[in-house]
């Protein structure tokens, strides 16, 4: 397993180093315990903020690839040591949920999750999740009709979409630590989106195909 252990507005000591490095390979003695996975990198960035409101201010973040999902954790407190302690915790705790849905999956052969498919178009699903979430109307005006600048877009992404399964998609998701997640779905090859519904299901937001 390769380790990368990056700082931001943080040196990283060699005690720092050898502590975290050591919390994390403990997840991969665990996944190869459990016969759950293998990890092939971790990266781990560790980060002081400048901000003198924040309460925690060190921050440990870590991104695990294993050969199926990627698993990402965040945590902050007031020391980095006990910050890359609570992330290695939330890490372990996120591999143990996705371990005991493979189980389920595997014991049932029912899918673990209830995808609830829109019967609309994409364009009307996005329409209707976002209002239902409460979000600011997508005119440049604000909703109080005074004259507020829309929004600019400050950061863009890339990743490679990996064909799998609406039910897969969703346990990367949660995984991840996100909201929705776009995949291509592996019987259509279509790309979709899955997301959590306000009500604690899951939905799937896929292109009309008229």
């Amino acid at each position: 397993m390769k380790i990368q252990i990056k700082g931001r507005n943080v040196i990283v000591t060699d005690a720092l180093r050898e502590y975290a490095e050591e919390k994390l390979s403990r997840l991969q003695r665990y996944l190869q315990e459990h016969h759950t996975d293998e990890v092939s990198r971790v990266e781990l960035e560790l980060m002081v903020e400048k901000n003198k409101s924040i309460a925690n201010p060190q921050v440990a973040e870590a991104t695990v690839f294993t050969r199926g999902p990627v698993i990402r954790a965040k945590e902050s407190s007031t020391d980095m040591y006990a910050s890359i302690d609570l992330v290695a915790d939330k890490l372990q705790r996120q591999v143990k949920k996705y371990r005991d849905r493979l189980q389920r999956k595997s014991e049932r052969h029912v899918p673990p999750v209830t995808l609830a498919v829109p019967a609309v178009t994409s364009d009307e699903a996005v329409r209707r999740e976002t209002a239902a979430a409460g979000a600011g109307a997508v005119a440049g005006a604000g909703r109080d009709g005074g004259d507020h600048p829309f929004p600019g877009i400050v950061k863009t992404k890339q990743f490679m979409i990996k064909p799998m399964s609406a039910e897969e998609a969703a346990m990367q998701m949660e995984l991840v630590g996100h909201d929705f997640f776009v995949f291509r779905n592996a019987e259509t090859n279509h790309t979709n989106v899955v997301y959590r519904r306000r009500d604690g299901q899951y939905g799937v937001i896929e292109p009309s195909r008229d």
